[in-house]
């Protein structure tokens, strides 16, 4: 009788009792390819395909030189990451150096290898492009998450033609701010134009664009989303972020944010919270980091205080 073992395989998930006398005691027979019921012997399945790999190890040493792996795949690189790459040490699988006939060989194997990685125009345009996407978003400090949705933007728009007549780093800082939005990662259009190195107006009028022709659909910014920003950049306790929330959050309720800018109002929340906790910020040194006026700050402090009631010392 051959060996059994019971059956924990997450492919067989939807195998969950036998028809025949709705038994759960199910096993995998490895030799025969079968899912077997232990009560009444009921085949239920036949031909499983094995999915792991056609080699046996018995230590993790012999686990990890037998497997097969490599980088994932990324929409970041032009080409997704699937070709290869020839390095440039000069020397065998054995470690032993090249004599100079191989090293003029890998030379030009190595040109080649670059020539023929970018093919046409429309790699060379996505090769240039996601390596500005990148740079734009390594300025930022953006994750991951944000590089991989900006770049599956920018290859929408290369799909659709719309690259043609417009210029790479406009498209590109557009689909970096657009993936920003997307995420819920507060960036402003002048910081992604800032970390561009384009004027403000060239990324506005290429995101506007990209939204029409792609049919993107685009999450409004909240002033919550800014208040975590603000609080790291102004080295400030948690305490106050903690406050800051809650005051949107009433404010919010009372209808205080609706028209008004996210920045400002979340701005003038951080500096009543600053306040409240004793860890006073200026207005001139948070307007600076929200990147608006003192003015809108004052305007929009003197709402919440009235509005909410607020008694504050200064």
């Amino acid at each position: 009788m051959r060996k059994k073992e019971e059956i924990f395989s997450p492919m067989l998930k939807d195998i969950r009792r036998c028809p025949e006398c709705g038994s759960t005691k199910l096993m995998r027979d490895y030799e025969a390819a079968e899912v077997v019921c232990m009560e009444c012997g009921y085949v239920i399945d036949m031909k499983i395909a094995d999915r792991g790999p056609e080699w046996r190890a018995f230590d993790n040493e012999q686990r990890n030189k037998r497997s097969r792996v490599g980088a994932p795949v990324t929409f970041t690189i032009h080409d997704k990451g699937l070709s290869t790459i020839i390095d440039w040490h000069d020397k065998d699988v054995f470690g032993k150096k090249f004599n100079a006939g191989q090293k003029a060989q890998m030379y030009r194997l190595r040109k080649w290898q670059r020539r023929i990685r970018v093919s046409d125009a429309i790699e060379r345009n996505l090769a240039y492009a996601l390596s500005e996407i990148t740079k734009i978003a390594s300025n930022l400090s953006l994750p991951k998450s944000i590089l991989e949705t900006s770049s599956v933007i920018y290859r929408k728009a290369v799909k659709e033609r719309l690259i043609r007549g417009r210029s790479i780093q406009g498209i590109s800082a557009a689909a970096v701010y657009i993936a920003c939005r997307q995420c819920g990662l507060p960036r402003t259009l002048d910081e992604v134009a800032s970390a561009a190195n384009i004027s403000k107006r060239e990324v506005g009028r290429s995101y506007r664009f990209l939204v029409k022709e792609l049919d993107l659909s685009i999450p409004p910014l909240k002033a919550s989303q800014y208040i975590s920003k603000f609080s790291n950049q102004l080295t400030m306790q948690g305490k106050v972020e903690e406050i800051a929330s809650k005051i949107l959050n009433v404010a919010s309720e009372l209808k205080l944010t609706s028209g008004r800018g996210p920045t400002g109002i979340a701005a003038a929340a951080s500096y009543v919270a600053s306040v409240l906790v004793g860890e006073k910020r200026t207005q001139r040194e948070i307007a600076e980091i929200a990147r608006v006026t003192e003015v809108t700050i004052r305007n929009r402090y003197k709402e919440l205080i009235e509005r909410l009631m607020f008694v504050i010392s200064l």
